[in-house]
């Protein structure tokens, strides 16, 4: 088993194709490399997502984000570059990455992204008294 960076994301089969539900991680040690000055940038990855015939595999996502750690990139970039890589990789009904990156010259930036598959909708919320 691997203990190094890895730039796929692998995949297992859903237990249960026929109904929608939600799988949500919290991704805390997320780090890559200010691009204007080479220093670490850290985030927390909040994902969220509504599989379809693929799940993500938990450890591949972790390798996956780890070879990030050495790169340059804007926070708007990689969060984006990631989501494609994940709805790529599984090919979801829905998928939402946000990135919540620690503070750089006085900012918090936080980046939100989604992805549908074509004509996928949501459920209507049930609002329980």
């Amino acid at each position: 088993m691997t203990t190094q960076p890895n730039t796929t994301v692998e995949t297992f089969d859903n237990p249960n194709t026929e109904a929608d539900y939600t799988i949500r991680m919290t991704l805390p040690e997320f780090t890559c490399l200010c691009p204007k000055t080479g220093q670490p940038d850290f985030a927390t990855f909040e994902l969220e997502y509504v599989p379809d015939k693929q799940c993500i595999e938990l450890k591949s996502l972790k390798l996956y984000l780890w070879s990030f750690r050495d790169r340059g990139a804007f926070h708007e970039a990689v969060t984006n570059e990631i989501a494609d890589v994940l709805a790529r990789a599984c090919g979801p009904r829905f998928l939402r990455l946000a990135g919540r990156f620690n503070v750089r010259g006085g900012i918090y930036t936080t980046v939100i992204v989604e992805r549908r598959k074509p004509g996928w909708s949501a459920a209507t919320p049930v609002q329980l008294p």
